[in-house]
């Protein structure tokens, strides 16, 4: 990655099995480091105003060094309240950059999603969701992405089961189907003990996650440098809520080890459209991510670098108040 300019062909990308949309067009990214500063080495910060798909788009993304010691890559959430982001990034020292994550209920403050913060198991994925009519009585089990750093400096995407009364996260690094009955929650060991058949050998598919910092959304985005949605077995967006254009937050990691994170403006007619998943989905790809997960989006979305705003927030230019957000601190300041 470079501080200059840079123009990304959008190719007609594979989109698995679940959706075959491909996206021809040209997106250029500028550095906006100046708009932002000063800004720690191994840290950078882009945005276009290109169009996408022929409809009005803007977008920026963070890119920071994950093996740069000087960055600190941590979580924050709260208990029974939220916080706008700008009070995360007062809470957390004036952070160098704050952005939302999990999905929540506006009921409870309570988030749907896995948060890992200091390597401690803080909140849990929501693995049961109860039938509608004649399904009342049956509950469907999924297990949604998350994605997780840990003590050595590493970055995963995986799919996750968490329980409150364990310390650790389980983590499947393959899409596990979900599964469907009249038990309200799943046992842990019947979870854990699945199995998968891989080259003729049968493999445990759930595993320990040890992470030092990791947030939960859905569904994931790109696997293996290749976009394939998971939302059919993450049960996350339903019918053609998947091909709704919204604001975006987006996760995802490189090769050489730099973490991106997304935020893509949108609900604002004429300036800014969003994004569908698939478009999330092939942008995370072009940018150069292995793998990449959709988070909270909607009015939700919101990055701050410096504690300054990237995307307006399409809540009427006001920032929704959140329960968990991932901070990166410049530990040099």
């Amino acid at each position: 990655m470079t501080n200059t300019q840079r123009v990304i062909q959008f190719t007609l990308l594979s989109a698995g099995i679940f959706f075959s949309i491909g996206i021809n067009a040209q997106v250029k990214w500028i550095n906006v480091d100046a708009g932002y500063g000063p800004l720690p080495p191994g840290f950078h910060v882009y945005k276009t105003t290109d169009s996408l798909d022929g409809k009005p788009f803007i977008a920026y993304y963070a890119i920071a060094d994950i093996k740069n010691k000087s960055l600190q890559f941590s979580a924050d959430t709260t208990y029974k309240r939220r916080l706008t982001p700008t009070q995360f990034y007062q809470k957390n020292g004036q952070a160098l950059l704050v952005v939302n994550t999990t999905f929540f209920s506006f009921a409870t403050n309570q988030n749907l999603n896995v948060v890992v913060q200091n390597g401690k198991l803080v909140a849990y994925n929501i693995h049961s969701l109860p039938g509608k009519g004649k399904d009342t009585f049956t509950y469907r089990h999924p297990f949604n992405g998350a994605i997780g750093i840990t003590k050595k400096r590493t970055a995963d995407i995986a799919w996750i089961y968490s329980d409150s009364s364990r310390k650790t996260a389980y983590a499947s690094q393959s899409v596990v189907e979900f599964s469907k009955d009249s038990i309200v929650e799943s046992p842990f060991e019947e979870v854990i003990t699945r199995t998968s058949t891989n080259s003729n050998a049968t493999e445990r598919l759930f595993h320990k996650w040890k992470m030092q910092t990791a947030v939960g959304g859905g569904p994931v985005l790109v696997q293996n440098g290749q976009v394939k949605i998971t939302n059919n077995e993450e049960l996350k967006f339903y019918g053609k809520a998947i091909s709704d254009k919204h604001p975006r937050t987006l996760m995802g990691y490189t090769k050489d080890n730099q973490l991106i994170i997304m935020v893509i403006e949108g609900r604002n007619p004429g300036a800014a459209e969003g994004a569908d998943l698939q478009q999330a989905a092939q942008v995370m790809a072009a940018v150069g991510c292995i793998e990449a997960l959709n988070l909270d989006g909607g009015g939700s979305s919101c990055m701050l670098i410096n504690g300054k705003e990237t995307i307006h927030p399409s809540d009427k230019g006001v920032q929704r108040a959140v329960p968990a957000v991932l901070v990166i601190t410049d530990k040099t300041r």
